[in-house]
C-alpha cells in the first residue's frame, strides 16, 4: 500500500485543482463533476485493482464515483477505496473555507461498506484512545477525555456541526463549562483534527454522514486515535440497504476496527479552500500551489506536502 501513496496524492491534487474554477460559482453539480472526473481519470492510471466502497452520495444528485465501480490498470494491489471528490461542496461554491478533496484506501475487505445515511460519531486523539464510549452520557466521555488529555473539563474544546439535531448535545456540553466549537461543513476535517494536537480539537461529536465517518476513521486509525459510531437508518429502505452491504447489527456500536480493520491503510487530502488541517490552493504567477496531508497507517506519521502545478490556461 505504501507504494501507492504518491499516486493517491496526485489523485487528490488533480481533483482539487479541477474544482478550483468553481469556487464561489454557486454551481454544486459542476464543481463536483469536475472534481469527480479528474479523480476518476487519475485513479484509472494507477497500477492496482481497486473497488469504490464509499462513493458519491445519492442525496447530492451529483456525478458519481459509484459504489462497486472498478478502477485502475491492474497489478498486484487489491484495494478498497473511499472517496469524496469534494468534502464541503457548499463552502466550495460559496467561496468559503472548509473544502477538501479526500481519499482513503486499504487492502480489499478492510473498509466498512457504509451506505449513504446518518451515523452518530465520536472521535478523539491518541491520548484519549480507549477512554470513550458512544453509549455513555456525553458528560462521562468529557470527564474521561479531560483526564486523558491533562485538562479540566472547562478547558475542553468539543467540535460539533451546527445543526438543530445537535441542540441537546450543545446545551449539555455547555452546562459542564466546556467550550462548544460549532462548524457548518467538514465532518472529515474535524474528525481528523482530533489527532493533530496543534488543532486544539479534543472531541469530535455528532450525527453526520456514514461515508464521511469511514473517511475520517481511516485518518484516525492511521494517527492512533479512536472513533466509535452507530448507523441510524430512518426507514425500512435504509435498513434494507444496510443488510445488503452486510451490516446486520444496527443497534451495536461500530469500533475503529469495524470501520477500518487494517493498519495498512492511508488517508490523503488536498485543500481546495483553507481549513483547520491544511491550506487551500494558492495561485502564484503562472502556477497553482496545492497543500496536502498524507497519513500512512503503518508508520503512524503525518506528512504535509506542498506542490506546484503550472496553470495551463487562465480561469
Amino acid at each position: 500500500m505504501q507504494s501507492l501513496l504518491l499516486d493517491f496524492l496526485k489523485v487528490t491534487e488533480s481533483a482539487a485543482v479541477a474544482a478550483l474554477p468553481w469556487v464561489g460559482s454557486g454551481d454544486k453539480i459542476a464543481a463536483d463533476g469536475a472534481a469527480t472526473n479528474a479523480m476518476r481519470e487519475n485513479l484509472n492510471k494507477m497500477k492496482m485493482h481497486s473497488t469504490i466502497v464509499i462513493g458519491e452520495g445519492e442525496i447530492d444528485e451529483a456525478p458519481m464515483l459509484y459504489i462497486g465501480e472498478k478502477l485502475g490498470m491492474g497489478g498486484s494491489h487489491e484495494v478498497d477505496i473511499a472517496v469524496d471528490p469534494i468534502e464541503g461542496t457548499t463552502p466550495t461554491v460559496n467561496g468559503q473555507g472548509n473544502a477538501i478533496t479526500v481519499i482513503a484506501a486499504a487492502p480489499k475487505g478492510t473498509l466498512l461498506h457504509a451506505p449513504d445515511m446518518y451515523m452518530k460519531k465520536i472521535a478523539v486523539g491518541p491520548r484519549a484512545k480507549g477512554k470513550i464510549d458512544l453509549d455513555a452520557p456525553i458528560e462521562d466521555n468529557m470527564k474521561a477525555v479531560a483526564k486523558a488529555n491533562g485538562k479540566e473539563i472547562t478547558e475542553l474544546n468539543v467540535f460539533i456541526q451546527d445543526r438543530p439535531r445537535h441542540k441537546e448535545y450543545i446545551d449539555r456540553i455547555r452546562e459542564t463549562g466546556a467550550k462548544v466549537r460549532l462548524f457548518n461543513d467538514g465532518d472529515v476535517i474535524y474528525a481528523t483534527a482530533t489527532c493533530i494536537e496543534r488543532s486544539g480539537v479534543d472531541i469530535f461529536l455528532g450525527i453526520g454522514g456514514a461515508p464521511e465517518g469511514v473517511l475520517g476513521a481511516a485518518a484516525i486509525r492511521s494517527l492512533g486515535g479512536e472513533m466509535q459510531a452507530k448507523l441510524l437508518p430512518r426507514n425500512n429502505d435504509e435498513i434494507r440497504r444496510c443488510k445488503a452491504m452486510g451490516i446486520t447489527n444496527l443497534e451495536g456500536v461500530l469500533t475503529i476496527d469495524d470501520l477500518v480493520s487494517s493498519d495498512d491503510c492511508m488517508f490523503v487530502a488536498t485543500g481546495i479552500t483553507d481549513n483547520l488541517i491544511i491550506d487551500g490552493i494558492e495561485t502564484e504567477y503562472s502556477n497553482f500551489i496545492t497543500h496536502s496531508i498524507l497519513v500512512n497507517g503503518r508508520e503512524k506519521q503525518v506528512r504535509y506536502v506542498k506542490s506546484t502545478y503550472p496553470i495551463k490556461q487562465p480561469f
